[in-house]
């Protein structure tokens, strides 16, 4: 089982952070949050491991040089964007992408069961499959409903709704690569809609986990603490 690791974003939304300093390399304590996000693929004996670079690529690699007992454990490939492709379109960069793969998001913290989710993708026959995670949406103010003559009709005060967001994290099927053209840049949400209006099966995978998106402040600050509670978990390497 090969890895892909989508490590290439600016981080805006971890301005000004991450102004000159690339994302993956964000600190939980004192350790990247990619190196944790490596640390558990290891644990799952998932080893062969590519990097897709774009902004900062030079400090991510400098970083990786310097931790030779992290890598020894790897096999660890590098892929560089000239230019951004997209959260999908990296991914036609990717030499030998012949098996099923794993692909994920640089800037996650988890502890997602990776091999129940890989079952699960091979159990539904999927081309491909999103793990995906429930986040209450809370609307801290008072919500109106009327009708066309401006009539209240419904009045929920600060209601709250429950979606299932998608993990950054996916199990692809090699076919699923002959829709994305290389070179040419294409989101992840793109791919899924190419691949729904081609009568291609795309699954979800509910997943009751922990998950932060490191990438909005609020998770980062709460990933922070989490880190510091369970840093057993994570600290395997």
């Amino acid at each position: 089982m090969r890895a892909v690791i989508l490590a290439g974003g600016k981080g805006t939304r971890l301005l000004p952070f991450t102004v000159n300093f690339p994302k993956p390399l964000v600190p939980l304590g004192d350790t990247p949050v990619l190196e944790v996000l490596i640390s558990r693929l290891i644990q799952y004996g998932i080893t062969d491991i590519t990097l897709t670079l774009g902004h900062l690529a030079e400090l991510i690699r400098a970083y990786f040089d310097h931790r030779q007992s992290l890598v020894q454990q790897i096999t660890l490939r590098y892929v560089y964007e000239d230019e951004p492709t997209g959260t999908a379109g990296s991914l036609a960069l990717v030499p030998g992408l012949t098996s099923t793969f794993l692909a994920m998001n640089g800037d996650l913290l988890t502890n997602l069961d990776f091999d129940a989710l890989v079952e699960f993708h091979r159990e539904h026959q999927a081309v491909l499959t999103i793990a995906t995670h429930k986040r209450h949406v809370k609307v801290d103010l008072g919500v109106l409903e009327f009708d066309g003559n401006y009539q209240v009709v419904r009045y929920l005060e600060k209601p709250e709704t429950t979606y299932h967001v998608s993990m950054g994290i996916y199990v692809y099927e090699p076919s699923v690569l002959k829709y994305i053209e290389p070179g040419k840049y294409l989101d992840f949400p793109d791919l899924v809609l190419r691949l729904l209006a081609s009568g291609e099966r795309v699954c979800a995978y509910p997943a009751d986990c922990l998950w932060l998106d490191i990438g909005r402040p609020d998770d980062y600050a709460r990933a922070q603490e989490l880190y510091a509670l369970k840093r057993e978990e994570f600290d395997l390497v």
